[in-house]
């Protein structure tokens, strides 16, 4: 029997209720699963919004579906990619095939948890069977609340079985890391919906309707399982085809491949920090905290609340006094500003003022900040999510009275976590730890600058299949290639070991010698200089035998703050770093580099669809040229007391350079100035680096910035976990516009450097000399390991090696070649006694 009467659907949770349309996923967002509506909840139980019967609950408790006795169907999803929890944080309170009333309980659920481990909590509820419907509310609603009215009856009727004789594919097996759930589900069913057969999908002895997203989601499929497509009617052939073909592909979701398939004794990653390590793994897991919601009155939970940051402002305080460099610093003595952040401290003190305990009310309002965070899809602003949620434990463990447990760590310990942060990096024990293997984070995170400054050899990205590796099992981190060798031979090992061991006497005669020129055995001398974003880190890499600043990233005096420095702070700092680089050393300061990709807090900006093609760097600048007419009086406070060039990030335009020199000229003008300091542009664009001939007469000289020119050359970004380890600046079509750059410079009598990472890798420095390159800005803990590789090179060689890289295929062949030439230098190179 249908239904004539509307059905009223209840709110299953409350919360604040949005469009499909804002939802953060394409697939729901399209309503390629169905229509409804979505709830930002504040509730943390799932209750039916309908009585019917539960028509399919997933084992892992992220959603569920209801039919009602009229064939209404409505399927609820827990946030979004919350199936690769795999059950975590979630209670399901009934079975499949149980019937329900309104309003029953049907799912418990952490959202504090889900919150901080997927990618948003945001839960939808969609009418899967197609009847249309009236929405009853908007804006803020409670749990049972009306909030659709369907009207039954006007659904397309699915077929039920086939009909006629059915055609069978082959079995396939199903590559999708988390099964047929809601979101390649819909995309199969979507696709089925074209053909007029019945198609059916098989596993073992269930069938599910291929038209029906709760049939495919309740055949319960995982990674592997061996599945059948059939079909009936005129068209089944091509149904099956498409459908195989579909399922094969991953309905939609990037899937590994049959052919590339690692073997199962070699696990790959993206390379954090550089280096080797024999050692046994270490599984490293957080304990889940107690959090008790209510609290024992809002004066006792606001004085623990204020012991608790206290505490964790001492505890950074100290990190930064151990830092090992003036970047860790920064990274520590930014996560103390977030300890400050009104908006954070607000919201924590108005759920105080509702009667919470010290642990939620701290705990809901950095949860609810990081998943702002994670869902703006920017690179970034996730790393800021990742220091937030670092500082978030620390204090709640600090409120809970929860000491950080030391690690029983093994000796040569190999960490493997789903993720390490900040504070648990810069803590490790490096004579315990000889390296770590994480599935998540990045090749720029803080966490990959603090291994590299630890000295530990690192790989992100890895397969979560490193995750069920049994401790104490004995494996090769080989970070250089990106690889985690499971069953490493004796020979391999020995290979490691006297690898080490000869890196660590190259290191000690690198620094013993950090204060020696950088000059080739033919006598052609390269400047070695720094890339800093502060004082400190002027004056180590003075230490370390830097030869001045290739470039000073000045956003570091607007990032993590509320409001822009002043012209008198800006210009302080300058001259300070100018007066302790002295008037023989160049100071290259960059311009702003902010924008889509790097927003500050207090610069309103419209979001962007693609921000690293957006509004970055110069173009920010000259949309508010008052920005940079301050910054450009800031940074000429500091002329004449060291060799001072300006230099502007993100140039694709001649018209772009000329706007700002004239600026520059009227603020020099302003102030007296009767010569301007040297101006050049940042070749980071393939357009900049193709008409380098072009810009040429009118720069004073070029700094090549190869991380953005390789993601844009090879259309990769460069912080993608899976395409990272591809966008690799040996490349040949990077290493050919670094050609066309120097040529263009040299034909005008201009010089050019590189500031980028390329500059910082050893195994580059050869190819870069023999293309001419000028001046190489490092990162600074590497500049005596590069003045010593510069010091083993001949000129004329490296010139025949630069040209015959130019004419490989590939970054890896690059590399290849490179190692070789490397090898073969070291033999020849004499042995400089300490």
């Amino acid at each position: 029997m249908i239904a004539t009467q509307p059905l009223e659907l209840r709110a299953p949770l409350s919360g604040v209720l949005l469009a499909l349309d804002k939802v953060p996923d394409p697939v729901f967002a399209s309503r390629m699963i169905g229509d409804g509506l979505c709830i930002d909840p504040t509730s943390q139980t799932l209750c039916a919004p309908l009585a019917g019967v539960i028509s399919n609950i997933q084992d892992t408790g992220h959603a569920v579906s209801i039919t009602d006795d009229n064939g209404v169907q409505v399927l609820m999803h827990i946030g979004l990619d919350t199936v690769s929890l795999a059950g975590k944080g979630f209670t399901r309170l009934v079975e499949e095939g149980q019937r329900v009333e309104a309003g029953q309980a049907l799912i418990e659920f952490d959202a504090d948890y889900v919150a901080l481990n997927a990618r948003s909590v945001l839960t939808l509820m969609l009418v899967v069977s197609g009847e249309p419907f009236t929405p009853l509310a908007n804006g803020l609603v409670e749990l049972g609340q009306p909030v659709l009215q369907v009207a039954p009856g006007n659904r397309i009727e699915e077929a039920d079985e086939e009909e006629g004789d059915a055609l069978f594919s082959k079995p396939l097996t199903l590559p999708n890391a988390n099964g047929l759930h809601a979101r390649p589900a819909a995309v199969l069913a979507q696709a089925a919906k074209a053909f007029s057969a019945s198609i059916y999908l098989h596993k073992q002895t269930q069938s599910a309707n291929a038209k029906s997203l709760v049939a495919i989601m309740a055949l319960q499929t995982v990674q592997g399982d061996s599945l059948q497509v059939s079909a009936a009617g005129e068209d089944a052939e091509a149904a099956i085809a498409a459908l195989v073909a579909l399922l094969t592909q991953g309905c939609g979701e990037a899937v590994t491949t049959p052919t590339a398939v690692l073997p199962a004794t070699l696990l790959r990653g993206v390379c954090a920090s550089p280096g080797a390590a024999f050692g046994q793994v270490f599984q490293v897991a957080e304990p889940v905290l107690n959090i008790t919601e209510q609290g024992a009155g809002q004066a006792v939970e606001q004085a623990a609340l204020a012991r608790g940051l206290a505490a964790a402002t001492q505890a950074l305080q100290a990190l930064q006094d151990d830092a090992v460099g003036s970047a860790q610093a920064e990274i520590f003595r930014a996560h103390q500003e977030l300890l400050e952040d009104p908006t954070l401290l607000e919201q924590a003190h108005g759920l105080l003022a509702e009667g919470k305990s010290a642990a939620f009310a701290w705990n809901r309002a950095t949860a609810a900040t990081v998943e702002l965070f994670q869902g703006l899809g920017n690179a970034l602003i996730a790393e800021r999510a990742a220091d937030l949620a670092d500082v978030g434990q620390r204090v709640l463990k600090l409120i809970l009275g929860i000491q950080d447990s030391a690690w029983d760590l093994p000796e040569r310990a190999i960490l493997i976590a789903e993720q390490l942060t900040p504070s648990q990096t810069a803590s490790l024990d490096t004579r315990k730890v000889l390296g770590f293997v994480t599935v998540g984070g990045g090749a720029t995170s803080h966490v990959a600058i603090l291994a590299r400054a630890l000295g530990l050899p690192a790989i992100c990205g890895v397969s979560p299949e490193v995750l069920a590796l049994a401790n104490a099992r004995y494996v090769l981190l080989d970070a250089d290639q990106g690889t985690l060798q499971l069953d490493p031979d004796l020979a391999q090992i020995e290979q490691l070991e006297t690898a080490r061991a000869q890196q660590l006497l190259r290191h000690q005669r690198d620094m013993a010698q950090a204060g020696v020129p950088a000059i080739t055995r033919d006598g052609h001398h390269v400047e070695v200089t720094a890339n800093v974003a502060s004082l400190p880190e002027v004056e180590q890499s003075l230490g370390l035998g830097g030869e001045g600043v290739g470039l000073l990233r000045s956003e570091f005096l607007y990032l993590d703050r509320n409001r822009a420095p002043s012209p008198d702070e800006q210009a302080a700092t300058y001259t300070a770093i100018a007066r302790a680089l002295g008037t023989e050393r160049n100071l290259v300061v960059r311009t702003l580099d902010v924008g889509g990709d790097k927003p500050l807090a207090y610069v309103p900006m419209e979001a962007e669809n693609n921000p690293f093609l957006g509004l970055r760097g110069i173009r920010l600048c000259l949309e508010r040229p008052q920005l940079l007419r301050e910054q450009f009086r800031a940074i000429l406070a500091s002329a004449g007391f060291a060799r001072l060039h300006i230099m502007l990030p993100m140039v694709s335009l001649l018209s772009e350079l000329h706007l700002a020199r004239r600026i520059l000229q009227e603020e020099a003008a302003t102030l007296g100035l009767a010569t301007l300091p040297k101006l050049g542009i940042m070749i980071e664009v393939p357009s900049a680096a193709l008409m380098a001939d072009v810009f040429a007469p009118h720069v004073d000289f070029f700094s090549i910035g190869t991380n953005d020119l390789t993601q844009y050359t090879l259309a990769m970004d460069r912080d993608h976990p899976r395409l990272a380890s591809q966008a690799d600046s040996f490349h040949p079509a990077v290493l050919r516009l670094i050609d066309t750059t120097v040529k263009a410079a040299h034909a005008h009598g201009k010089w050019v450097g590189v500031c980028g990472a390329l500059a910082s890798e050893a195994l580059a420095v050869p190819v870069l000399i023999g293309l001419g390159v000028d001046e190489l800005s490092v990162s600074v803990p590497l500049i005596p390991t590069i003045k010593a590789t510069v010091r083993e090179l001949d000129l004329a060689d490296c010139q025949i090696i630069a040209r015959q890289v130019l004419g490989l295929e590939e970054a890896a062949q690059v590399r290849e070649a490179l190692r070789m030439y490397q090898a073969a230098t070291v033999e020849t190179s004499p042995v400089v006694e300490l």
